[in-house]
């Protein structure tokens, strides 16, 4: 399977730009964390991940955990643009009866667990692949976390059973941004050396910028191609990627732009 870079790059800007509106209209939402995980996104739906749109829950499908559920915007936009529902219906986004929620959610073609209490992803992730290897399918099952949530315990019992269990049909991206709600992360609570802490529980580990289409789809062509073991990808990006007002600022996390900005931000990102 060859990547088109051009279309990758593109669905990546259409990403961003309804992630914006997304959160503009609603007056709420998580903006920054949904632009930095947009090229991540953009690699799998587009170029990695087998699907089936008109059979949202075809048995064989790859499988996408959004541990990070506050960037639902990000994802709902990337499931639109892949044709699971209408892109009109990012309209009601946040909307009450809306099956495009807060946090990514059942409610949503496709999305098989309620995500958003940070660090339980990992874990579901590792029931889904494990239910695959039972039931012997081949699919694989991606797991998006935020940097913040790998401060909790959970996820390391989660990498821990993952390498005992030989679950090399599990892929944790990291969406490496380095902030979180109240700051940075190696402020708040030191997650570095976060490559050898994933080795050190058995993962084999893959760093790239996670920002740059060639890196992200050599990378999740790499982990696919090793068995055995799970694997992590940790992608370096920026929050708020984009959007010079809202780059490495940690205050973009549940804030939704306004008029001025978002016509300012959606021209950023047109022009990139």
């Amino acid at each position: 399977m060859l990547a088109d870079a051009d279309r990758l790059k593109k669905a990546a800007k259409e990403i961003r730009k309804q992630s914006l509106i997304m959160t503009h209209d609603a007056g709420s939402g998580h903006p920054g964390g949904s632009l930095s995980c947009a090229e991540i996104l953009s690699a799998l739906f587009f170029y990695k991940m087998k699907y089936n749109p008109k059979d949202p829950k075809w048995p064989d499908r790859d499988r996408i955990v959004m541990s990070k559920g506050h960037a639902s915007p990000a994802l709902y936009a990337a499931l639109s643009e892949a044709g699971f529902f209408p892109k009109e219906e990012l309209k009601t986004y946040r909307q009450l009866n809306s099956r495009l929620q807060g946090h990514a959610s059942i409610y949503t073609p496709s999305i098989d667990i309620c995500t958003g209490s940070l660090g339980q992803g990992l874990s579901v992730g590792n029931g889904i692949a494990m239910a695959g290897k039972l039931d012997s399918k081949s699919y694989n099952v991606y797991v998006i976390m935020g940097d913040g949530e790998l401060q909790e315990g959970q996820v390391w019992e989660a990498a821990k059973s993952a390498a005992h269990y030989k679950l090399d049909n599990i892929i944790a991206i990291v969406d490496r941004n380095g902030l979180q709600q109240n700051g940075p992360t190696e402020k708040l609570m030191r997650i570095e050396p976060l490559a050898e802490k994933f080795h050190a529980f058995g993962w084999h580990t893959i760093e790239v910028d996670g920002h740059n289409i060639s890196e992200l789809v050599n990378g999740l062509d790499l982990a696919t191609s090793i068995k055995g073991k799970p694997k992590v990808v940790i992608a370096k990006t920026i929050k708020g990627k984009g959007v010079s007002f809202m780059e490495n600022v940690s205050s973009w996390h549940g804030k939704a732009p306004n008029d001025d900005q978002l016509k300012q931000a959606l021209s950023e990102v047109e022009a990139n």
